[in-house]
């Protein structure tokens, strides 16, 4: 929804810290941290940036909220 809105926005972190390769030498598995897990799943990030201005923060609001009122 927001990407249509000409918003950039991503999952924050695609893969929980455990479960990336540099720390597969510990030996973590999928369903050792389920909470990291879901929140690596939903945690959304939104432009944020020093030079976004008064107006492009006020565009992503809106959005945010139409969708927020859309879908709740």
């Amino acid at each position: 929804y927001l990407r249509e809105q000409g918003i950039g926005c991503d999952i924050h972190y695609p893969q929980p810290t455990h479960l990336q390769p540099i720390y597969r030498h510990l030996g973590y598995r999928e369903g050792d941290f389920p909470v990291s897990e879901r929140l690596a799943r939903e945690v959304l990030s939104l432009p944020l940036y020093p030079e976004l201005t008064r107006a492009e923060v006020e565009q992503v609001a809106r959005a945010v909220r139409s969708f927020v009122e859309k879908t709740s």
